[in-house]
């Protein structure tokens, strides 16, 4: 019985010697998809290796011929991996939908949008400082288009920096 608990707080113990380097972080995105140029990201981890991450995004539009604003909400499940000899340096893989919503006096570029995405990129957080930043690419796929702006894909790929708490 002695060697089961020893074994059970060895592990236990084990745990949390390789757990995330901080719970919750708050900053924001910049991004180069037609959704969002700018956006308030938040990330959570809910496991050691797993995050959720919410951005709020926007993007205005001027064009000779129509002006307009998109507002977009994307959530993207992240799975973290350490990069051996640099400590703080992750990379992730994952996925995620967007939902964005067009507003324009031309009707021709109103409406809601809704695409998902796979993702991927690095992570670096600061050793002495509670900062992280981040570079990702999300490839994302139109499920639902209101206009046919980029044909149903485009390419997205975005930095972040967060202030983590």
């Amino acid at each position: 019985m002695q060697k089961i608990i020893l074994s059970v707080a060895a592990l236990f113990a084990m745990q949390f010697a390789t757990a995330q380097d901080y719970k919750n972080s708050i900053g924001l995105r910049l991004g180069s998809g037609y959704y969002d140029v700018v956006a308030a990201s938040f990330k959570t981890f809910i496991t050691e290796p797993g995050a959720l991450e919410f951005d709020l995004g926007i993007r205005p539009y001027s064009h000779p011929y129509a002006d307009w604003t998109n507002v977009s909400l994307a959530g993207t499940y992240q799975h973290h991996f350490p990069i051996s000899k640099i400590e703080g340096f992750k990379w992730f893989v994952g996925g995620g939908l967007v939902a964005s919503n067009s507003f324009s006096k031309n009707d021709y570029y109103s409406g809601f949008n809704l695409g998902i995405y796979p993702t991927g990129g690095v992570e670096y957080k600061l050793k002495n400082a509670p900062f992280v930043f981040s570079a990702d690419i999300r490839p994302t796929f139109h499920v639902v288009e209101a206009y046919d702006y980029y044909n149903g894909t485009y390419f997205n790929g975005g930095v972040t920096a967060r202030y983590i708490f």
